[in-house]
C-alpha cells in the first residue's frame, strides 16, 4: 500500500502495512473457517463501496467464492490486495495492524458482477435442512454404497455438490430456471452465513437467504455472508484425430 512519508529504519509506516479491518470478530470467524477448510486459502480483501467496510473475498476447495463484509478501520483497505487467510487471521489474533506479505498472484478466478437481483427469498431453516439432507446421504452412501455396490468417498462427494438442490422457475418466460447446487448450499452452512442453528427468527423475512442472479452467476446470500457460483460455459471440443499427424 502507498507510503506517506519516510520511516524510521527498522520500522514500517503504518499507512504501508495497516490491514484496515477493524470487525475482527467478523472476519476472524470467516478466516477461521476457511483455513480449516483450506490452510493455504488465499484471501482477497477489497474496498466494499461503502465508507468504513472492507469485503473479504475466498475461494473454497469445491470452486464456489464466497465473499463477508467487515467494518473497516480509519484506515480502511484502499485498493485490492490478496494475502494468505491463516497469515492475516494470525495477525488479528495477536491484535496487530500489519496487511501481511501480499500474494497477489495467487488469486487466478474472476468475481461475480457488482449488479445482481433477487430471484427467490428461502427461509435459512429450508437452506439448512437441505444441507443437513445432503451431510446424511453422504454417510448412508459411505457405510452402505449404492445399490448395493461401493463408491468412492470423492466420486460421492462431488455427486452431491453438483446435485441440484434448489430449482428456481421463473414467473415469466422466457427467462431459463435458476439451478441452485448444492456447491451454493454448503458454501453458505459451511462458512456460517447462516447464524446459530437456534438463532431468533431463523425462517422469517430479515433472517431469509437470498437466490441472486448477476450475469452468469448465481449466488446465495445469508445474513452473514454469500456464496457464488459461475454457471459453466459452453466449451468447443476439437477431436484428437483432427490434428495433423507428425
Amino acid at each position: 500500500m502507498t507510503r506517506r512519508g519516510a520511516a524510521e529504519p527498522g520500522r514500517v509506516a503504518a499507512s504501508a502495512s495497516t490491514h484496515g479491518v477493524a470487525g475482527v470478530a467478523d472476519a476472524g470467524a470467516f478466516l477461521a473457517r476457511l483455513v480449516r477448510l483450506d490452510p493455504v486459502a488465499p484471501v482477497r480483501l477489497r474496498p466494499a463501496g461503502a465508507p468504513g467496510r472492507v469485503a473479504l473475498w475466498a475461494r473454497l476447495p469445491w470452486q464456489v467464492l464466497v465473499v463477508r463484509t467487515v467494518a473497516g478501520g480509519p484506515a480502511d483497505v484502499a485498493e485490492d490486495v490478496t494475502v494468505t487467510a491463516a497469515e492475516l487471521l494470525a495477525e488479528l489474533e495477536r491484535g496487530g495492524p500489519a496487511l501481511p506479505t501480499r500474494r497477489d498472484a495467487q488469486w487466478r478466478w474472476p468475481l461475480p458482477p457488482t449488479r445482481s437481483h433477487q430471484v427467490e427469498a428461502l427461509p435459512v431453516a429450508e437452506v439448512r435442512r437441505i444441507a443437513e439432507a445432503a451431510a446424511g446421504t453422504l454417510r448412508t452412501a459411505s457405510e452402505q454404497g449404492v445399490s448395493g455396490r461401493a463408491v468412492g468417498q470423492r466420486a460421492l462427494r462431488d455427486a452431491l455438490l453438483d446435485h441440484v438442490a434448489v430449482l428456481i422457475t421463473p414467473d415469466r418466460s422466457p427467462a431459463a430456471p435458476v439451478e441452485v447446487p448444492q456447491r451454493l448450499v454448503q458454501g453458505v452452512v459451511r462458512m456460517g452465513f447462516l447464524g446459530a442453528a437456534d438463532g431468533a427468527a431463523a425462517g422469517e423475512g430479515g433472517n431469509a437467504v437470498q437466490v441472486r442472479v448477476a450475469g452468469r452467476w448465481v449466488g446465495l446470500v445469508g445474513p452473514h455472508g454469500a456464496a457464488w457460483l459461475q454457471k459453466a460455459t459452453d466449451l468447443a471440443v476439437t477431436p484428437l484425430n483432427a490434428r495433423p499427424n507428425g
